[in-house]
């Protein structure tokens, strides 16, 4: 599927359409560094790398302070950094760096002195910081992993169009009772079963406009449920090449089984399992609305229209039960998605995706294209 052509990124526009700003509110910007001591005098610019991190500060905390701030009626606009945590929604540490050195907390410094919170990370912070807002009250959204290609395409999109489309396939999806996923790969086939329990289907499409807290997601546009259940097996795919099939029983993963690649690899996986079962739980399911150009970041390419991705592990910023405590250990408490995509996993084919609805069973997805179920929802 061809994508669109897209308008110059703007800023200002994207922030407009995101927040529909108040004059007033004072709005801050968050980075993570190896060394959050590197924040004072901005020395991380003069470091290797860093490529997040520099975008943050030239593409937004540079026009924020050239004018942009006076622009969108804010104040503040100051950018901190905190030590990355190393893992996806892992808690944030308690302090973070201003530019002048000071060691800052981000619940007496942070949380209750912005009403606007910017997060261009390495790791998404979704989780940590929805919570937060949940206490403190700020709006917010969480840019991790963001590239050239995003601010180009993803970021440069009409939002309140990728609502209105993300809307639109929420409707097609909700109330599902579940969902089955048919893949084949050189190894065989297999299929893994999901219950939804007709919960209500939900979005993320880019608005975070209040009142309430909240913190958006960007790019945004998919439509996701919490599993309630699953049973079955899937593939997936670990970053070193290696290829494994999940045993998905009650819900969670119970062992990965090699069929391509590096033993220890799975081997890891499996003591990982065995020492802490909250890791294998499925916290999430999800689907792609929007038509993207792939970016290399899985922040974008889950977000594209034909693409589907499962999620294990924490879940309570997506409306699930799954949080930190009940992890062995903090260091667990990740929710890492597995994203199924043409460019993601070429050896792995998703040939289909059924939903389950009122008794009965309707394609949604077909070879990573949406099926007509979608199609027809999308063109309304």
């Amino acid at each position: 599927m061809a994508s669109p052509s897209f308008p110059p990124f703007d800023l200002i526009r994207l922030l407009r359409t995101v927040f529909a700003p108040r004059k007033g509110e004072r709005v801050g910007l968050l980075i993570d560094l190896d060394e959050p001591e590197d924040m004072e005098g901005m020395r991380f610019l003069e470091r290797e790398g860093h490529d997040v991190q520099k975008l943050a500060h030239e593409h937004f905390h540079g026009r924020l302070q050239e004018g942009g701030l006076g622009e969108l009626g804010w104040t503040g606009g100051e950018i901190y950094a905190y030590r990355k945590t190393g893992g996806s929604n892992l808690d944030l540490p308690e302090d973070l760096t201003a530019t002048d050195g000071r060691r800052l907390r981000f619940e007496s410094d942070i949380y209750p002195k912005h009403d606007i919170l910017l997060c261009l990370s390495t790791y998404s912070a979704t989780a940590p910081l929805t919570a937060a807002a949940r206490l403190f009250g700020f709006r917010g959204a969480t840019l991790h992993g963001i590239n050239p290609i995003i601010l180009s395409s993803g970021l440069a999109v009409d939002y309140e169009e990728v609502s209105r489309q993300a809307e639109s396939m929420r409707r097609a999806l909700t109330r599902a009772d579940g969902f089955r996923v048919e893949f084949a790969l050189e190894a065989g086939e297999c299929t893994l079963e999901i219950r939804c329990d007709r919960q209500r289907a939900q979005k993320s499409h880019g608005l975070c406009r209040g009142p309430d807290p909240d913190v958006a997601n960007l790019p945004a546009g998919e439509v996701y449920f919490v599993p309630t259940g699953a049973e079955g097996h899937f593939p997936m795919l670990y970053a070193d090449g290696t290829l494994g099939r999940m045993h998905v029983e009650g819900g969670r993963i119970r062992r990965a089984e090699l069929l391509r690649g590096d033993g220890t690899t799975v081997e890891s996986h499996n003591a990982g399992l065995a020492d802490d079962p909250m890791i294998g739980v499925l916290g999430e399911l999800g689907f792609g609305t929007q038509e993207l150009p792939v970016s290399g970041s899985d922040i974008q390419d889950e977000k594209i229209l034909g693409t589907m991705h499962l999620a294990t592990g924490r879940s309570d910023h997506l409306g699930g039960d799954l949080t930190p405590d009940r992890f062995s250990e903090a260091r667990n408490a990740t929710h890492d998605d597995i994203l199924f995509s043409p460019s993601k996993t070429p050896g792995i084919r998703v040939r289909r995706v059924s939903m389950r609805r009122e008794g009965r069973t309707i394609p949604v997805l077909e070879d990573f294209r949406p099926a007509d179920h979608l199609l027809q929802a999308l063109e309304r």
